[in-house]
């Protein structure tokens, strides 16, 4: 089986993907795998299967390290190897960014160059991806072994030709990436100012200078036990902040294509709404609460399971399900709320507040009883008037960056299988 074979491509040469490079399983031998002596203090990069999987074309982070006893037990792969994930997360693929260790559960694969190169290599497994996952599902472990990788058969182009493929697919995700670095930078802005503004007091007073560094007021709030400036207010969140639980919409009514996407937990992440996979309604059912009708920049909230990740809406025709909350509140308190509810202390106590002994559950309710220091709202004001255009920015950013998903995986099938040629 040639898994991209066509009228358009018979041209091109059947190859078992063992002759484009080498394959080599990761090193990992000691158990068990997160046994401490092999961490502390270490030094050298150990990537896992999950960042291989959240990964652009490019590993360019890393949380845990191996020390000099975690590396006599495995080895350091270079810059540039392709990662290939053969449990857990499978036929995931990404690039090193630098070096690093690679477990037993990945494939390192190095490219003989002037047979193939590691990242049309990673194309090849993103058009083949979906296959191998089919095809290992349902296995004991949903895995696959290096031989299973080895013995893949392509029609493989001219290497000429593979660069052209390469040079207009990563032109795109190289842009996709610097989406994401510009939203990363610009969120870390609008928190920089937000703990100037409102952890640290510094807003500018009528002056125009730090308002705590200045002198100006403060006093001391017992319920908080701590200063907050003259004139602001300890108030509960829940006196401006209401979350809006969505609809609870029945599985009959889905279909596999439709108007209106329905947002789902799994659809709210960290970095960002992502909506490859949804189910569909045809239209909006009748007793649906207005505020389930999602629009461009709402906030939305998960209530369910990993309990606190928020996303800023980033298209339209979306519907709210159940168990994930949208922020209803007026639109001057819209952006203090938000960076509010980014702060790693908020998202450890709503973990912390979150009910049930299996898959955790946050109240709408329980998610807004929290004290705080509000600003009087001509401060706020003046906080959305710096802070807007770095929101806006994010948005715009996350939409195209969703246009230029969608433009990538829509030519990578056709350029595999050599339906749009490349002049």
């Amino acid at each position: 089986m040639r898994f991209n074979a066509s009228k358009f491509n018979d041209h091109w040469q059947d190859r078992e993907l063992i002759e484009l490079g080498s394959f080599q399983r990761g090193k990992s031998r000691h158990r068990p795998r997160n046994d401490p002596k092999l961490f502390e203090g270490g030094k050298y990069p150990l990537v896992q299967t999950g960042e291989i999987k959240e990964a652009g074309l490019y590993i360019q982070k890393h949380v845990d390290a191996y020390n000099d006893f975690g590396l006599a037990q495995s080895k350091l792969w270079s810059e540039n190897t392709l990662c290939i994930t053969i449990a857990a997360n499978i036929a995931e693929t990404a690039l090193l960014g630098y070096p690093m260790c690679i477990p037993d559960s990945v494939v390192g694969f190095n490219a003989k160059p002037n047979e193939s190169s590691e990242l049309f290599m990673h194309y090849v497994f993103t058009y083949i991806r979906k296959a191998i996952q089919t095809s290992a599902s349902g296995s004991i472990q949903d895995n696959i072994n290096i031989d299973y990788l080895t013995s893949l058969k392509f029609k493989i182009p001219k290497k000429t030709y593979q660069e052209k493929i390469v040079s207009l697919l990563s032109n795109i995700d190289k842009k996709i990436e610097l989406n994401y670095k510009i939203n990363m930078e610009l969120e870390s802005m609008a928190k920089l100012i937000y703990d100037y503004w409102f952890i640290q007091f510094d807003f500018p007073d009528e002056n125009g200078k730090p308002y705590k560094s200045s002198g100006g007021k403060m006093v001391y709030n017992e319920v908080l036990k701590r200063e907050i400036p003259d004139g602001w207010e300890m108030q509960s969140m829940s006196k401006k902040l209401k979350i809006g639980s969505g609809h609870s919409f029945s599985s009959d009514s889905y279909t596999g294509a439709g108007k209106y996407k329905i947002i789902t937990i799994k659809n709210v992440q960290d970095h960002g709404l992502k909506t490859e996979k949804v189910d569909y309604v045809k239209k909006i059912p009748n007793n649906l609460d207005s505020f389930c009708i999602l629009e461009i920049q709402d906030i939305l909230i998960s209530l369910t399971g990993n309990v606190g990740r928020l996303c800023l809406v980033n298209e339209e025709d979306l519907l709210l399900n159940q168990r994930v909350g949208k922020f209803l509140c007026d639109e001057v308190y819209k952006n203090y709320l938000y960076l509010t509810y980014l702060r790693p202390e908020l998202r450890t106590w709503m973990e912390r507040i979150a009910t049930g002994s299996g898959q955790k559950n946050l109240s709408p309710i329980d998610a807004v009883k929290i004290n705080c220091a509000l600003p009087p709202p001509i401060i706020l004001e003046r906080f959305n008037t710096l802070i807007n255009n770095n929101i806006s920015l994010i948005v715009k950013n996350s939409i195209e960056i969703k246009e230029l998903e969608e433009l990538r995986d829509w030519l990578l099938p056709m350029l595999m299988n050599g339906q749009v040629k490349i002049n």
